[in-house]
């Protein structure tokens, strides 16, 4: 089996050409202009980021993860618990209902909740449902409302499961840069490590005749500005820090 390092390296490479033809080639090259007018509201770009995420985050790459039981990927996961029930009307279990939110990239594991009047728990519901340890929202462009969003987002799942982690994962940044210390945010990782083509250039290529034009200059933006092994690598560095270090670790790093 090849090193993690080496694993990454081919995994980053490999999503940096598909999303090289996917951009240049399959949306901006195309004589119809609906793909690149339409690509936001489709959520093509960061599907792409959610697919890729479930094969990154995996033993090959972060050896810690192999001796447990996960599920990795998108998920609808626990957000919260209610009952529906008042002091007259007393439905099983209290009338237990457990609210979802849907997780672009998420490390869960299934949980499953029963309640009861009873203490022998006859008349019970049951429930099953994903608990959430590590999530992220994927991002093409991130601007400021989808930031505080996120942060809205962040503090509804630390509230839920306390240590989880919450990261925003973005392509391009479409604002300033924003502390994340007052916020549930446990970092923003900016895949690209550059701000996209300023609206003006863009506004350019809504049309077939302005793509053409301008081909030459989009792919030189594109392949100037991939995606960064060192930002990938940063998200592994924060999951498999998540495992407790074993005592020879400890020893070789000198702290834990």
């Amino acid at each position: 089996m090849e090193p993690p390092d080496k694993c990454l390296d081919a995994m980053v490479k490999a999503l940096n050409d598909y999303k090289f033809f996917f951009d240049a080639d399959f949306i901006f090259d195309s004589s119809n202009g609906f793909l690149y007018r339409q690509k936001g509201q489709l959520k093509i770009d960061n599907t792409i980021i959610e697919e890729f995420l479930p094969r990154l985050i995996s033993p090959t790459v972060i050896p810690e993860l192999q001796e447990h039981e996960f599920t990795i990927g998108p998920v609808t996961a626990y957000s919260s618990v209610s009952f529906e029930s008042t002091i007259h009307t007393q439905p099983d279990g209290g009338g237990m209902v457990i609210k979802s939110k849907d997780q672009d990239f998420a490390i869960t594991k299934m949980l499953y909740l029963k309640s009861s009047h009873n203490s022998d728990f006859s008349d019970s519901i049951t429930e099953q449902t994903y608990l959430t340890y590590v999530a992220s929202e994927c991002k093409t462009n991130l601007d400021k409302t989808m930031f505080q969003e996120a942060s809205a987002t962040a503090q509804d799942l630390k509230t839920a499961v306390v240590g989880a982690k919450y990261y925003l994962i973005a392509e391009w940044p479409d604002m300033t840069p924003l502390s994340t210390a007052t916020t549930y945010i446990d970092e923003v990782l900016i895949l690209r490590k550059a701000k996209r083509m300023s609206s003006n250039i863009r506004a350019n290529y809504g049309s077939y005749a302005g793509r053409v034009a301008a081909r030459d200059d989009y792919r030189a933006f594109l392949k100037k500005h991939p995606f960064e092994k060192s930002v990938f690598q940063r998200f592994c560095y924060h999951i498999a820090a998540l495992f407790p270090q074993t005592e020879d670790e400890v020893l070789k790093n000198g702290f834990f």
